[in-house]
């Protein structure tokens, strides 16, 4: 989740539970406040009413042009002992003038005359609609919540742009920036200390990043040069003892074995050389690369290999597959995984591969069954190693495919190995 929907998020959780405490706390207090504006009339009213009882004036008429009423009535000791000497309650009335019946806020009073007569006074008058004001409340808020959420929303969200604007500055350059590639300066002005040193630090690891770089460049140049010429030149005195001395069988078969032992490390210093180059991300010339005319180039130089065991070979071209990529790495990733058929597959086998607008499915027979799938990408796997292989050639697929976003499948399917290339994978 983005950091800007995060903050709404959070904020808008906080804006629910804080406006609801409010309205709650607001409409109690409201309620409170209500009840005993009315409280204290009624008080009034009760009290003006026993002053003429106990003087013996006559009282107010409870139709005296008002919505308040009244009435007196006469209780026992035992009933006045029972009840509290002043109660408030709630209740709906009827009013006579308006024919209706409304809430109301009733107080009850028992007193004792001179006499030591007890009576009940019960003085109503209408209060308001506390169902009425729940929901206009309710409704209010609402209204409120909505404007206060909308306007704090696009103020955080003005502000986080406004404030973060060179993070997203620098992490644009980060996400534009290749190693040993041309790059622009990074121009990211703020006054915001912190992001100055982000700024200063981004750039210091960005040299730092240059250097180590150049220094693998420079390291696999010359370990290129000073490994194979050595190995060249032990090849070329086997050759010259081989074509110049008198050697007895047993010498001749040596040198052989020593020659081949010279060819395999040849092979392996270049793949492992040709790897740490992907890994370094050396091959940064990318073109326009038609896969199902590379593949048919290189199809062609393999013919002879593939007719020596008598393996029969068809491309089926659904549709053209052109990709952008380092020429010479798509080149690798299809030699590689031919070498793989040609090397996993028996006499009189077979080679079938497809293209198509997502990818290449190399196909072909097993000679032993299933590769373990999980390994068999693993650099030095020897599970299922040949004889001559330097157990590269698929870390060298792998690898390539994570350069390039490329996903690479195994898969073991009717008794053939299925390697697929996917430039887009498929639901």
């Amino acid at each position: 989740m983005k950091l800007i929907y995060q903050i709404i998020l959070r904020v808008s959780v906080a804006l629910v539970i804080l406006l609801t405490a409010w309205a709650a706390f607001f409409y109690f207090a409201l309620q409170t406040e209500i009840n005993d504006e009315v409280d204290d009339a009624l008080e009034n009213y009760s009290d003006m009413i026993i002053m003429q009882v106990l003087a013996g004036e006559k009282t107010l008429s409870s139709g005296d042009g008002s919505n308040n009423s009244y009435q007196i009535k006469e209780v026992t000791r035992e009933y006045a002992e029972s009840r509290s000497a002043i109660s408030y309650t709630d209740a709906k009335i009827y009013i006579p003038r308006l024919q209706d019946t409304e809430p109301a806020r009733i107080l009850k009073t028992i007193f004792q005359n001179d006499s030591g007569v007890y009576f009940e006074l019960t003085v109503a008058t209408p209060s308001f609609e506390k169902e009425d004001l729940r929901n206009s409340i309710l409704n209010w808020i609402i209204v409120l919540y909505v404007t206060l959420l909308l306007i704090i929303i696009g103020i955080n969200t003005w502000v986080f742009y406004r404030s973060m604007r060179p993070l997203y500055t620098l992490l644009h350059w980060l996400d534009d920036y290749t190693v040993g590639g041309e790059n622009k300066l990074l121009k990211n002005d703020t006054k915001i200390s912190e992001f100055k040193k982000l700024n200063d630090a981004a750039i210091r690891y960005a040299r730092r990043t240059e250097q180590l770089f150049d220094q693998q460049k420079q390291f696999i140049g010359n370990a290129s040069h000073e490994i194979q010429t050595p190995l060249a030149v032990c090849q070329n005195r086997l050759e010259w003892l081989t074509d110049n001395t008198e050697l007895t069988e047993e010498q001749l078969v040596e040198i052989l074995k020593t020659r081949q032992t010279i060819e395999y490390i040849v092979r392996l210093n270049k793949s492992l050389l040709f790897l740490s180059k992907i890994d370094s991300g050396q091959f940064t010339d990318n073109v326009s690369v038609n896969m199902n005319e590379l593949l048919e180039r290189q199809l062609d130089l393999y013919k002879d290999i593939y007719s020596y065991r008598n393996i029969k070979v068809e491309l089926e071209k659904r549709s053209q597959l052109i990709v952008d990529m380092n020429e010479s790495l798509a080149t690798a990733l299809v030699t590689n995984l031919l070498k793989n058929a040609y090397v996993h597959n028996s006499d009189n086998g077979y080679i079938r591969i497809i293209t198509d607008a997502s990818g290449i499915m190399f196909c072909n027979g097993a000679d032993s069954g299933a590769l373990d799938g999980e390994r068999i990408f693993d650099r030095f796997y020897q599970g299922s190693k040949k004889k001559g292989s330097t157990g590269l050639g698929l870390a060298i697929v792998k690898a390539i495919g994570q350069y390039y976003g490329i996903e690479v499948d195994y898969r073991y399917v009717g008794g053939e190995h299925r390697f697929i290339l996917s430039w887009n994978k498929l639901p």
